[in-house]
């Protein structure tokens, strides 16, 4: 199980990124898919997740509204639309597969001006 994160930066105060993830290694289409992150000296925290056909969402209350997540089965790819960015939506974002518990390398996203 391979899953590799991109599309972190640095942003301005109400701006937006869009995070993706590449899975392989496992049949994407058959398992939810996460998003979590990890602020420097904080627990990592789950921010979203989407069921395996993308029919049901789930997101963290401070994220609702201002992000999506969303996944591209025949692509292997699952994305987190963020937008409205605050400075305390700053860490590490990473892709996670539960079924096999398996994370990626992480991404940095920094909202800061």
């Amino acid at each position: 199980v391979q899953l590799v994160e991109s599309g972190g930066g640095l942003v301005q105060p109400g701006g937006s990124l869009r995070l993706s993830c590449a899975a392989s290694g496992f049949t994407f289409s058959q398992y939810v898919m996460s998003w979590y992150r990890q602020a420097p000296g904080k627990e990592r925290e789950l921010v979203a997740g989407i069921t395996s056909t993308g029919g049901n969402t789930n997101y963290k209350d401070s994220v609702k509204g201002r992000f999506t997540i969303s996944r591209d089965n025949a692509k292997n790819t699952v994305y987190l639309q963020m937008n409205s960015l605050k400075p305390e939506d700053t860490a590490v974002y990473y892709c996670f597969v539960a079924r096999f518990s398996s994370w990626g390398q992480g991404t940095q996203v920094t909202v800061s001006s």
